[in-house]
């Protein structure tokens, strides 16, 4: 498997089984309805798992734009893989979401609140302040990078490329998103990856949803730069403390 589809693939896990979970918790009728905010924060820290699993052997599972930045910056990955990286993981996004929908149709049928349908696709604020959003986002994304920083495995060859962790590996990355999503979550429902949240968002805007309203595309460019800013603090700091 090429490191593109490696991409895809571990990204579309990612979103399947995390979107399915908030899918499942907020969606009228489900069998999960409102189980709560530790379901959903434990389902997403499993889809972790089961994207890094696949993709990891592979690619090296970034299955985050942010890690792709994160990594280029301290050196540990080719800045040339970069854009085709990010690529891939806004198509699995896609993917995911499209799929988390298809999976779920009768229920969004169902699902009179347009905020709820939303929320399946994308991230949202507790209390709408941007620059707290946008802080939130980054200290997130500044605890994700930065912790997985010291447990990527040495680059492999010249493409800087991390080798894949396998699901031994995994393990740590799924308990940090746990971890970041019940302490640092509760403000903006913890993005903490541009692809993740832009790529659902998308695919919400372009699909016929019954009773959908608008996208929030105010809101967007959030869990778009947040996720940056915090991926690049990181990585500066690695730099400074190395």
């Amino acid at each position: 498997m090429s490191a593109f589809t490696a991409e895809v693939i571990g990204t579309m896990f990612l979103i399947l089984l995390g979107g399915g979970v908030v899918a499942n918790v907020v969606l009228k009728g489900t069998k999960g309805n409102n189980s709560g905010w530790m379901v959903i924060t434990t389902g997403w820290a499993l889809s972790v798992f089961a994207g890094v699993v696949i993709a990891g052997p592979y690619s090296g599972a970034h299955l985050n734009p942010a890690v792709s930045i994160g990594l280029a910056i301290v050196g540990k990955f080719s800045w040339s893989l970069v854009a085709p990286y990010i690529a891939a993981q806004m198509l699995g996004a896609i993917l995911g979401a499209f799929l988390v929908w298809l999976l779920y149709k009768p229920h969004f049928d169902s699902t009179e609140d347009p905020l709820a349908q939303l929320a399946v696709f994308s991230t949202g604020p507790a209390i709408r302040h941007p620059v707290s959003n946008l802080f939130s986002e980054a200290v997130g994304t500044f605890v994700l990078i930065y912790v997985i920083l010291y447990i990527t495995t040495p680059e492999m060859g010249d493409q800087k490329t991390p080798i894949g962790m396998g699901s031994l590996g995994a393990l740590p990355v799924t308990f940090l998103v746990w971890a970041i999503g019940l302490s640092l979550g509760g403000t903006t429902g913890y993005a903490i990856n541009p692809a993740r949240d832009l790529g659902p968002r998308i695919v919400h805007a372009l699909l016929p949803i019954k009773n959908k309203c608008h996208s929030d595309w105010r809101y967007a460019w959030v869990p778009i730069l947040g996720p940056i800013a915090g991926a690049t603090a990181a990585a500066l700091l690695y730099l400074l403390l190395e």
